[in-house]
């Protein structure tokens, strides 16, 4: 996805974990100085009980077979987080479409009813994202905070805003924490879409125009996003603590739901009534 196949996918993930883990932290002698920092292809191999060369086919990306069992000892090893776990599982068996049809992205359509759940918070500023982080739908309020309105169609995309928009780095105070978090769970989509030509162009894209971006993709950080707090500079309602919660859409699984919700009475919430009330009298 980063400009060569999944194969390279899960072979640098893999690689970047055997390097986090010194062989001292698992029991094994460091033997001095080491070529390359972390664990050997053949440590991990013994640790997780399977044959060396049975690993290296899995990090060349040819462990289409692999085993749940398999998968589970190599994440013990790696001390692998449940979502780390759940992205070597996807990268590692990647479900390859037929590339007769769509990807989806084009005719990603939001459901009335979503589209009058977001009017309905008309305290809380919501917006929908599809694959990529793709900006859908918003309420009037998610747009009086993140402009989606003024946004060209193709610009309204959460890494494409981070990175290429100068604006990003004056709206988010803490930017360098905002576009690690975007990486993150940008990386675990196009795990999931490893084919999607629209998410390789995508990312394809940010690589070739933002420096920020190559180095926190070479990283291989995954990272649900699904509640946190998210601070915003905005240039009429001035600074605002957003706390987040990330909503699932049952019946299209490709979307979420991001609604902010500030304490109520809390300064933050004083300031976005201020704000939907400028927004509508504009």
């Amino acid at each position: 996805m980063d400009g060569d196949s999944t194969t390279s996918d899960v072979g640098a993930f893999l690689r970047s974990r055997r390097a986090r883990i010194r062989p001292e932290e698992v029991g094994l002698p460091s033997h001095g100085r080491r070529r390359v920092p972390g664990l050997r292809r053949e440590e991990v191999a013994q640790l997780a009980g399977v044959s060396v060369d049975y690993y290296i086919r899995l990090e060349q990306g040819r462990g289409q077979s692999v085993s749940d069992a398999v998968l589970d000892s190599v994440a013990r090893v790696l001390r692998l987080d449940e979502t780390e776990s759940a992205y070597l599982r996807t990268v590692a068996r990647p479900r390859r479409r037929r590339r007769s049809g769509s990807t989806g992205r084009a005719t990603a359509r939001v459901r009335p009813g979503v589209r009058l759940l977001l009017d309905g918070m008309e305290r809380m500023p919501a917006f929908v994202l599809g694959r990529g982080m793709d900006v859908l739908a918003w309420n009037a309020l998610g747009d009086a905070v993140a402009g989606f309105n003024r946004m060209a169609p193709a610009d309204r995309n959460i890494p494409r805003h981070v990175f290429l928009d100068p604006a990003a780095r004056e709206l988010y105070p803490e930017w360098a924490a905002v576009a690690a978090q975007t990486v993150a769970h940008l990386r675990i989509d196009a795990g999931r879409h490893p084919d999607d030509p629209a998410l390789c162009a995508l990312v394809g894209e940010l690589s070739l125009k933002s420096e920020d971006f190559r180095r926190l993709w070479a990283d291989h950080q995954v990272k649900e996003c699904m509640y946190g707090v998210k601070r915003v500079r905005h240039p009429v309602a001035g600074l605002l603590t957003l706390p987040f919660e990330t909503l699932s859409v049952p019946a299209d699984p490709e979307q979420t739901i991001v609604v902010y919700t500030p304490e109520p009475g809390s300064e933050t919430a004083e300031r976005l009534a201020l704000l939907g009330s400028w927004a509508s009298a504009v």
